[in-house]
This record gives C-alpha cells, sequence and structure tokens, in this order.
C-alpha cells in the first residue's frame, strides 16, 4: 500500500458524514451509511428520529459508530431534556454524542450553569464519545478559550466548532487554531461548518484539528477530489 492510499484511508477515519437536515428523505440517508461503509469514515450523524435506523444499519460495521445530536441546533433545551436526549440515543445504538452548548446561558456568564449541565450528560453516557458544539463563529476570541475551557472541565471529548446551520459564517483556520492553543492537549478538536474542500481539511489539520463534519454532498466531492 502507497503513503499516499495510506493517507488517504487516515484522513476518511477523521470524518463525520451527516444528513441533519429536516428535508432529508430516508433514501438520502441510507446512501449515507453505505458512503461511510465504504469508505470507512468515522461515524454517521441524523436527526434523532432516524439514529437507531443508523445505528442498525451499520451493526456490521463496528468501527464506524452511529452518532446523535443533543439539543440541535439550538442547544436551549433544558437539562433534563438534554439529558434524556443523550440516555435514548445511547440507548438506540449511538456511540458518539455532539450536543450544542446552552450559549444563551454561556454568553450571559452562567458558567457554573454550563460546566454542571455537561457534566450532567457525560454522567449519562459515560462510554461515549462525547463532543460539544460552540458555535465558535459567533464568539469572540476570549468567549472561544472560554468555552473550550468549559468544555474540559465538563468532560468532553471533543470540542466543536459549529453545527453549521449558519452558512453565512462557516469556521475558519484562524478558530481552529484559538482553540487548539487553549485545548493544549487537554481536549480534541472537531471543525464543522462551510469545510469544503481537502485544503481547508489539511490546513486545519495542521492548526490541530482531528475530526471534521460534513454534510453528505460536501463528503461525496472531497472523495472526488482525493481519489481522482
Amino acid at each position: 500500500m502507497s503513503d499516499e492510499t495510506e493517507k488517504q484511508k487516515k484522513l476518511m477515519r477523521q470524518i463525520d458524514i451527516s444528513c441533519v437536515q429536516a428535508f432529508h428523505t430516508m433514501d438520502e440517508i441510507d446512501a449515507m451509511v453505505e458512503l461511510a461503509k465504504k469508505y470507512r469514515l468515522a461515524a454517521v450523524f441524523t436527526l434523532p428520529a432516524f439514529s437507531a435506523h443508523v445505528a442498525e444499519r451499520l451493526q456490521d460495521t463496528r468501527e464506524i459508530h452511529a452518532g446523535g445530536v443533543v439539543s440541535f441546533p439550538g442547544g436551549g433545551d433544558t437539562t433534563g431534556q438534554k439529558k434524556r436526549q443523550a440516555k435514548e440515543l445511547w440507548e438506540a445504538g449511538c456511540r458518539e454524542i455532539d450536543m450544542v452548548m446552552n450559549l444563551t446561558a454561556f454568553r450571559s456568564h452562567e458558567f457554573s450553569y454550563v460546566k454542571e449541565e455537561l457534566l450532567a450528560i457525560r454522567e449519562q453516557v459515560p462510554s461515549a464519545i462525547f463532543k460539544v458544539i460552540i458555535e465558535a463563529p459567533q464568539l469572540t476570541e476570549q468567549e472561544i478559550c472560554q468555552a473550550v475551557d468549559l468544555c474540559v472541565k465538563g468532560r468532553a471529548d471533543y470540542v466543536k466548532t459549529s453545527t453549521g446551520w449558519y452558512p453565512g459564517c462557516p469556521s475558519t483556520v484562524e478558530q481552529v487554531r484559538i482553540m487548539s492553543r487553549e485545548a493544549a492537549d487537554r481536549i480534541q478538536i472537531k471543525a464543522a461548518g462551510g469545510i469544503r474542500s481537502l485544503e481547508t481539511i489539511q490546513e486545519m489539520q495542521k492548526a490541530g484539528c482531528s475530526r471534521f463534519g460534513m454534510g453528505m454532498r460536501s463528503v461525496q466531492n472531497l472523495i472526488k477530489s482525493i481519489y481522482k
């Protein structure tokens, strides 16, 4: 196996693929699962109503995780609601949980509330890969650093840049750099939202990012650019 082929396979193992818009069909979700299987992607995400279906279709491919979204995309559910969502998704077979931070509480400086909520979710899914979405494109540099620190204290495995639901505010390499500096190897970084090219992924990897969230169409285009 060539070094280039090995690099391609390693990159595919860093990509989470998703169909999390309300208009996606079951056919698209099934096509996404098959794409993930073919290229051995890291995880497959859809809206909660279809998470059990995805987990079932991935039963024969254990290294590819079914992923579930909690309080997506707004983050404003109560802690109790988030706990129930996370537990239900875990029981449905999701081994990765991406939860949106309560950004209203965070930007109102209710940092203890945010930290305790993260710890409460962690307690519900102690064995899951737990990622927290902070919507970095909406935050100042100081706020990004504060959010990363809270994710560390909340025992998350990853801090994630964005839900990707705000196309006018994509995640950037600079945001990843800020997050990486604050993380200081205490937590891993996932970038999502507006990631469209191999070049952007490579720049973000150099900045310290180790996981990437992309929609199905973007993944298909990436595969075409890699496997020419």
